[in-house]
Parts: structure tokens; sequence; C-alpha cells
């Protein structure tokens, strides 16, 4: 009798010690599951946040498409906006008579269309009012048909600067223009007509400051 009370006593305590142990082990087991859990779920949130965030390239802005014969108007200046043959013939005009070389030979021409500088000036360039004369570090790119393009110094179309009138011409010898192929640019002063820019379509504005204050 006394044999096998032992044995039932050993039996039991084995027993409770196997209970414990797979109690134990569950418990573990339940704990990693719900660290693995976690893990998923933080991978998973990041793996969304990182799937929902657009990239940088995405991110930016796309600029609209121009139309047949619109004009851009960008650059340093706090109001960009653009511009087309019909919206120019609206303007008050001014008009040129002009002589100038190019690879057909002598050209004489008389231009209408609307300053250059009244164009700009909409836009709202944004030179620096505490240098002196601050726009005369401004510069204009002119952009046209074929990715020609032609460089002015503000002064050159700034009338407190310039005695002649850089136009955006709508017409040539009283013939308008296509609105598909918009304005041209027309620059009295030169004898040389690489700055009679065709089919404009973009007029940028900057300054010099950045490239020459970070030159080396």
């Amino acid at each position: 009798m006394t044999c096998g009370r032992q044995n039932q006593r050993r039996a039991g305590l084995a027993l409770a010690a196997a209970a414990l142990l797979l109690a134990g082990c569950g418990q573990s087991a339940e704990t990693k599951g719900a660290d693995g859990a976690k893990g998923g779920a933080k991978g998973g949130a990041a793996a969304g946040a990182s799937a929902s965030a657009p990239s940088s390239a995405s991110a930016k802005a796309s600029v609209a498409p121009l139309g047949p014969g619109e004009v851009r108007v960008g650059g340093e200046v706090a109001k960009p906006y653009s511009v087309t043959l019909a919206d120019l013939r609206k303007l008050p005009q001014a008009s040129v008579e002009v002589k100038f070389t190019s690879a057909k030979g002598e050209q004489r021409h008389t231009y209408q269309g609307v300053p250059l500088h009244d164009v700009l000036k909409t836009a709202e360039p944004r030179f620096d009012a505490a240098k002196k004369n601050g726009q005369l570090r401004g510069f204009v790119s002119a952009t046209g048909g074929g990715d020609y393009r032609a460089v002015f110094a503000w002064a050159e179309i700034d009338p407190g600067f310039a005695k002649s009138q850089v136009l955006l011409a709508v017409s040539e010898d009283g013939v308008a223009f296509d609105d598909a192929a918009g304005p041209r640019l027309v620059v009295p002063q030169d004898t040389k007509g690489g700055r009679y820019v065709s089919e404009l379509n973009q007029l940028w504005v900057g300054v010099v400051d950045p490239v020459v204050d970070g030159a080396k």
C-alpha cells in the first residue's frame, strides 16, 4: 500500500510538472505570436506608408502642357502665367520698323506688338529692392520653336534704361501671325536677327546673383 501511494504521488507530481511545462511553452508561444503580430503590424504600416507616400518626382506638381501658340511666363516672378496671341492683341500695341541681317540676307519689316517689358511686368519679377538698381541683376531667357533660345539683360527691355522697345510681335508687315505659331520676339536694336525668336513659347526671368556669388 505504501509503495502504491508513493507511486501515485510521484505520478501526480510528474503530471503537475508536465502541465506547468506545457503552460509555460504555450504562454511563450502566445507571447512570441503577439510580438510577431506587432512586428507584422509595424512592418505592414511601414510598407503601407512607403507605398502611399509619393516619390519626390511624382510629388512635384506637373507643368501643364502649352497649347498651340501659348507662351509661359515664369522664373523668379510672383505671378507666373501664360499668354496667347489672342491675349496680346487685346493689349495696347506699339509699332516698329526694323532692319537686320539674317541667313536670307538683309531684312526690312514693320512689326506690331506688345512691349516685352509690359508682359513681364504683369508677372511681377522678384528683384531685390534692397539693392541699388536691383533689377539690373536680372535677365530674361526667351525660348522658341525647336528649343531655340536667346538671353536678354533686363536693362535691354526696361524703358527706364533702354532706348528701344523689345516687342512680342503679333503681326509682320500688316499680316497677322497664325494663332498656332505664337508671337515673335522683335529686337529693334540688334543688327542681326539671331534674337528675333520665332514661335515663342517661354519667357523665363532670372537673377545672376546665385550664379555669380556661388562661382569659384
